[in-house]
């Protein structure tokens, strides 16, 4: 019975596939001619059949079966020269191709992607950044930033000013899969969120997925940030790299064998220390962060090539020997690809991801300090089946075993007893990218995740906050299991050649979750996973939307409204300890959330001014037994209001023009409602959970890039900019005190970080 079940299943899901005709295979991989770089999402078309054709993955592999015949194949990607390539197929053939930079379009394009990709793909919440677009915004201190230009888009909020933690869609922070070559990376900014750990110069490709995302993703409830590095030139040695007024940047790549493999190492580092050994009242202090980007790759067959990527970065804090602290991540991945066949395409993913802080204080002899980390080792089998031109299916498995050490004190006279935690995830999957018809794409999927305690601590149960039992397992042993099933699914049917509409459902589960007292996070939060009180949170979003492109493609607007359902959400009680208590878990509420919203986003996308307008219209509730009396509450990241503006404008063929202007509504807090005296001091009594608002952000950044004529294989460019034109005093923090002149008052004070900020910085590349 089970295997009729499993039969059948299969014959319903990709019966297509299944059932094709015997056709023959052209096959290969779609590189930039310059550098060797692979291109992610070429369209391959059969010249004259338009619905016949491909895009090629992530490693620039593409593969179309078709009946025997002469055909002539159509590459295509925005910014490069379009070519075609006959081809006769009476067998499998193999073309490789290789597309030149479009050297007459001067202007910022803004999408990476095919013109009317929009239109065709039953792809939803999903934006592929440019990176040369990225280069061109104004952000804070003129440091291009991947994170930042990511927040400017409809359903990305920023958590706050001089921040690089969003919120996706009603998700938290931490619900977020932010990958670097398929390395989780936990805490993804410098400086306490003034910069992100994304290197520019290094990152080859960043798409952000809103909720919808493919089933070979998971672990996150709101979104996935898949970013990809650079592999370096093959064909020429190349040095590159910045200075500015806060960070220097530098860039080494080129070829291990010319043609055919390559590597690359870019480094950043802040230099604000630097410059503070020069006073003597700062000259003890350290306040900088570095970064460092390394990949090669080696191919060792026309069939065989190895990758590996590594990131390392952190952050020094401190003063004299007073205080000191340290952050930051290590990702390292080894990649093997293999083409099997023709069609097949496997991809095997060795990963290790770490992310740990140290904070330390040192008074009248006393030492005390704070760690924690988290470790992952990740295995991860992805296949790729190409199974005809209507046919695209993807199937898989992931094993993660985590190693969570929870935050724990040491120092003088202070011995923690915290152990280590560890969980094992794993997820199988399969999908397929169905070409239903002309005018309908289906893209359809499973996965199957499954999360194990594993043994080596003592698990404490609460019930109302009051510890009822505890549950120790030893090394080896494994405790609570949590199962779940996610389908994915979406469509996209074309209405006519310039509009089409679309819908969708995705279940996303997380099994390892975040434990932050603020909107924006802090290096010190710290990261749980699943226990006997902590369950997975799951969250079922459903979306519908309507796309119509302008004047032969060249303005494209998009429009979509979710809803998502959102069960074991985690807030803290009111009055939580969560500094000192010894099981941080006494100290949380469960129950389940909601959001929805409406997005729409404009773009134009050709000719001398280019840029998008993005607009966001939602809420974002919980609903807590023990928080506001079991009533819904805004939560934390809850904002009604998000607009952003982007501007790029080609002035000449060496000058160009940026500038954004955004607009938010405050974040929800709780304000104090009175205040009363205990013991010589004031205390503030407080109102409903996340009842007020912040005041409202809104600021317009300016910039403009000169770029010097090349002088044989020498470029340079300067880049000026002005952050926060007109002065606005954003909110960063509210604090409240008593009132100095009536003591019945009490007084909010506003704390803002960035009033102007200009910069200026130097690029070269040769």
């Amino acid at each position: 019975m089970f295997k009729k079940v499993v039969l059948t299943s299969l014959l319903l899901l990709f019966g297509g596939a299944l059932m094709a005709q015997s056709r023959y295979t052209v096959s290969g991989t779609v590189k930039q001619k310059s550098s060797g770089e692979t291109l992610i999402g070429v369209t391959v078309v059969v010249a004259g059949q338009p619905t016949m054709g491909v895009i090629t993955n992530e490693y620039g592999f593409y593969s179309i079966s078709l009946p025997k015949g002469s055909y002539s194949l159509r590459f295509s990607y925005v910014g490069y020269q379009q070519q075609t390539m006959p081809v006769n197929l009476d067998a499998n053939v193999k073309v490789n191709i290789e597309l030149s930079d479009d050297i007459s379009l001067q202007e910022v394009v803004v999408t990476s992607k095919k013109d009317d990709d929009n239109l065709t793909q039953a792809v939803m919440g999903t934006e592929t950044l440019n990176m040369k677009t990225a280069s061109k915004i104004p952000v804070v201190f003129g440091e291009k930033d991947l994170v930042k230009t990511i927040q400017l888009m409809p359903g990305v909020k920023s958590n706050g000013e001089g921040s690089n933690g969003f919120s996706v869609r009603g998700g938290a922070t931490d619900q977020n899969l932010i990958l670097l070559d398929e390395a989780p990376v936990y805490n993804a900014s410098h400086l306490l969120g003034i910069f992100s750990t994304f290197n520019s110069d290094a990152i080859k490709d960043a798409t952000i997925i809103k909720g919808n995302s493919p089933a070979q993703f998971g672990g996150r409830l709101s979104s996935v940030l898949d970013v990809k590095m650079k592999e370096g030139n093959n064909k020429n040695y190349q040095v590159s790299g910045g200075i500015g007024l806060i960070s220097s940047r530098l860039t080494v790549e080129g070829p291990i064998q010319k043609n055919k493999s390559s590597f690359i190492i870019s480094g950043r580092r802040t230099y604000a220390d630097l410059f503070a050994k020069l006073s003597s009242d700062l000259k003890d202090t350290k306040l900088y962060f570095y970064d460092l980007n390394m990949k090669a790759n080696l191919e060792i067959n026309d069939k065989n090539k190895l990758f590996f990527s590594g990131y390392f970065g952190k952050d020094v804090l401190g003063i004299s020997t007073l205080f000191n602290s340290k952050w930051g991540n290590s990702t390292g991945t080894l990649r093997w690809n293999r083409l099997i066949s023709s069609k097949l395409f496997s991809n095997t993913s060795f990963i290790y991801s770490n992310y740990d802080f140290n904070v330390g204080f040192k008074s009248d002899g006393a030492e005390t300090n704070f760690n924690s980390h988290i470790k992952d080792l990740n295995l991860k089998q992805d296949f790729t089946w190409f199974a005809n031109v209507k046919n695209n299916i993807r199937f898989g498995f992931n094993i993660i075993h985590h190693t969570i050490t929870p935050t724990k004190a040491g120092g003088t006279d202070i011995v923690s007893t915290k152990k280590d935690r560890k969980g094992l995830e794993n997820a199988v999957y399969v999908a397929n990218a169905y070409k239903a018809t002309e005018r309908l794409s289906l893209d359809y999927g499973l996965r199957f995740s499954f999360y194990n305690v594993l043994g080596g601590d003592t698990y404490n149960i609460y019930r109302n906050n009051e510890l009822v039992k505890s549950i120790t397992l030893a090394d080896g042993k494994t405790g609570k299991t949590y199962i779940n099933w996610e389908p994915r699914f979406s469509a996209n049917y074309r209405l006519n050649d310039v509009s089409s509409v679309k819908a969708g459902y995705a279940r996303n589960t997380q099994s390892l979750h975040l434990m932050s007292n603020s909107t924006g996070g802090s290096p010190t939060d710290q990261w749980i996973g699943n226990s006997y009180n902590i369950k997975p949170g799951v969250a079922d979003q459903f979306s519908a939307g309507y796309s119509r492109n302008f004047d032969d493609n060249a303005y494209e607007l998009n429009a979509e409204a979710y809803y998502k359902s959102m069960k074991n959400q985690i807030d803290y009680r009111d009055g939580a300890d969560i500094n000192t208590v010894p099981d941080i878990e006494s100290e949380l509420l469960f129950g389940k959330g909601r959001a929805y919203g409406l997005e729409i986003l404009f773009k134009k996308k050709t000719g001398k001014l280019t840029g998008w307008i993005g607009y966001t219209l939602s809420k974002t509730e919980r609903q807590i037994n023990g928080i506001n009396g079991g009533a819904w509450y805004n939560a934390k990241h809850d904002r009604t209001h998000d607009l952003s503006v982007v501007g790029i404008y080609t002035l000449s063929e060496n000058w160009t023009l940026s500038g954004t202007f955004i607009y938010n509504t405050g974040n929800a807090v709780t304000f104090p409602t009175g205040k009363y005296p205990l013991n010589d001091m004031v205390m503030y009594q407080y109102g409903n959970r996340n009842a007020d608002r912040m005041p409202a952000t809104h600021r317009l950044d300016l910039s403009a890039t000169f770029e010097r004529p090349s002088r044989r294989r020498f470029q340079g460019s300067w880049s000026f900019g002005l952050y926060n034109v007109y002065g606005r005093k954003n909110p960063y923090l509210m604090t409240f005190k008593e009132n100095k002149t009536d003591p019945g008052k009490i007084d909010a004070v506003q704390t803002s970080l960035f009033q102007w900020v200009p910069s200026i910085s130097y690029n070269f590349k040769f």
